[in-house]
C-alpha cells in the first residue's frame, strides 16, 4: 500500500470513529477543523491561477455541505441569542463563499475564515460540562 494510500485510509478510519461518537461536542470541532481546511483549500485552488478544477470543486463543495450541517443542527429553541449569531455567521460564511466563486474576490471569504477559527478555538475552550447546561 501506497503511503498515500494508507494516510487516506487512516483518516477515513478515523472519520467513521468520530461520527459514530456519541459526543456532540468532539463532532462539532471535527465539523470546524474540516470547514476551515476546506475553506482554505478552496481558496487556495480558486485564487492559484491553476486551472485545477476538481480539486477546487471538492473544497467548495464539501464547504457548502458542511455550512449547510453546522445551520442544521442549531438547537434554537434552547441555544437562544447564540444559536441565532451562529446562524448569522454561517450564512455569512456560505454567502461570501458563493460570492468568492462569482466575482473570484476573497477578501469577505477571508473574514469569515477568520471568524470560524475563531469560534473554533472558542468551542475548543469551553469545557464540557457547559455545553450540558
Amino acid at each position: 500500500m501506497s503511503s498515500l494510500k494508507g494516510v487516506q485510509a487512516y483518516k477515513s478510519a478515523e472519520s467513521e470513529a468520530l461520527v459514530e461518537s456519541d459526543d456532540p461536542h468532539i463532532l462539532i470541532g471535527v465539523l470546524f477543523d474540516e470547514l476551515i481546511r476546506r475553506m482554505q483549500g478552496y481558496r487556495h485552488w480558486a485564487s492559484s491561477g491553476h486551472e485545477e478544477l476538481e480539486k477546487r470543486s471538492e473544497h467548495y463543495a464539501r464547504s457548502l455541505s458542511i455550512l449547510h450541517s453546522l445551520q442544521s443542527c442549531l438547537d434554537f429553541d434552547n441555544g437562544g441569542e447564540i444559536a441565532d449569531n451562529l446562524f448569522r455567521i454561517y450564512e455569512y460564511a456560505r454567502q461570501q463563499l458563493l460570492a468568492s466563486f462569482r466575482t473570484k474576490e476573497f477578501e469577505g471569504m477571508d473574514t469569515a475564515i477568520h471568524c470560524l477559527i475563531e469560534i473554533r478555538e472558542s468551542w475548543r475552550a469551553m469545557p464540557l460540562d457547559e455545553l450540558s447546561k
